[in-house]
C-alpha cells in the first residue's frame, strides 16, 4: 500500500509541475508560445530573453511557487496517509515529479523548460542550508561567467556532493539529491555541448 501512496504523490507532483508558469504569462502578454521564441525552453531565462525582467521575475516566483505547493501539499497529505518514516520519501518524490512536470508538461504537449528553479526549490525541502550553498554557487558562477547553465549545472553538483557528506546514512534523500542534479544535468545536455565549444549564449544575450 505504501508504495501506491508513494506513487500517488509523483504523481500529484508532476500534475502541479505540469502547470507552465513561463507559457501561461506568454500567453497573456504575448498571445504567443515563449516556446516560438529564444531557445525553446519554458523557463525564466528564455522568459528574461524573451520578454524583459519584469516577465522573468514573475515566471520565476510562478516556477518556485509551483513547486513549494506540490511538496507542501504532499507532506500534508503523507502526513495523514502514510507512517512517519515515508513522509520524507513521500516529499521527495513529488519535488522530482515536479520537476518532471515541469520539464514534460502533460498539459503543454511535454515539451517545457529544464527545471532550475523548480529543482532548486525543491532543494530546500531537503536542506535549506545546502540549498542556500547551491543558490551561493549558482549565482557566483552566473555572475562571474554570465552562462546561466554553467551556474546551474555546478550548483546542482553541489547539491549531489553536499548533501551525501553532511546526511550520510539518509538514503532517502542522498538518493532524492543525486536524481535531483541528474534530472538537472541531463536537461542541460546541449548547453554542455555548447560550453565545450564556446557557443553557448551569455546572459543578456537575445539569441
Amino acid at each position: 500500500m505504501e508504495i501506491i501512496l508513494i506513487g500517488l504523490m509523483v504523481i500529484i507532483g508532476y500534475l502541479v509541475g505540469s502547470i507552465s508558469t513561463a507559457i501561461l504569462i506568454g500567453r497573456i502578454v504575448s498571445g504567443d508560445d515563449i516556446r516560438n521564441h529564444g531557445s525553446g525552453n519554458a523557463g525564466a531565462t528564455n522568459a528574461l530573453r524573451t520578454y524583459g525582467k519584469k516577465i522573468a521575475i514573475f515566471v520565476l516566483l510562478g516556477d518556485c511557487l509551483k513547486a513549494i505547493i506540490a511538496m507542501s501539499l504532499v507532506k500534508l497529505l503523507a502526513g495523514f496517509i502514510l507512517p512517519n518514516e515515508y513522509v520524507d520519501l513521500a516529499v521527495y518524490v513529488s519535488g522530482i515529479g515536479a520537476a518532471l512536470g515541469h520539464n514534460f508538461p502533460l498539459y503543454f504537449k511535454f515539451k517545457g523548460g529544464k527545471g532550475v528553479v523548480v529543482s532548486a526549490t525543491a532543494m530546500f525541502f531537503a536542506d535549506w542550508r545546502i540549498a542556500l550553498v547551491v543558490l551561493a554557487v549558482a549565482l557566483i558562477v552566473m555572475a562571474t561567467t554570465k552562462y546561466v547553465s554553467l551556474g546551474s549545472i555546478l550548483g546542482a553538483l553541489t547539491f549531489a556532493i553536499l548533501i551525501p557528506i553532511f546526511h550520510f546514512g539518509d538514503w532517502f534523500m542522498i538518493a532524492y539529491a543525486v536524481i535531483l542534479a541528474a534530472m538537472l544535468i541531463i536537461m542541460h545536455k546541449s548547453n554542455i555541448q555548447r560550453l565545450v565549444k564556446g557557443e553557448e549564449n551569455k546572459l543578456g544575450s537575445k539569441k
